[in-house]
């Protein structure tokens, strides 16, 4: 009987390991198709970012004065926020992604 209870938590803790990489390659895969996704718009003009993504939630500069495009939105109650950095030729130089998928 012992070994029965044995075998199955050893069974459930592998189930379990399984499912949590399971769920980091998803993670992974989302992440680095976020990523190319919006790696395009790298040396385009802000227009182009505008066209393509509607009109910024805010718009702000960060510390080195460069100008910054914040587009929110929430799916399934998960908050996404993407920001773009234009430099002053209004090129988008940067951009990073949290919560979306």
């Amino acid at each position: 009987m012992k070994k029965l209870i044995l075998i199955t938590k050893i069974i459930m803790v592998f189930a379990f390991l399984s499912s949590c990489q399971s769920i980091n390659e998803k993670s992974e895969a989302i992440t680095k198709k976020e990523n190319k996704e919006l790696s395009k718009f790298i040396g385009q003009p802000v227009s182009e970012l505008i066209a393509v993504m509607g009109d910024p939630t805010e718009e702000t500069k960060d510390n080195k004065g460069a100008k910054v495009f914040i587009y929110k939105k929430s799916k399934y109650g998960i908050s996404c926020e993407r920001k773009f950095e234009a430099n002053n030729l209004n090129m988008i130089v940067g951009f990073s992604s949290k919560g979306c998928f």
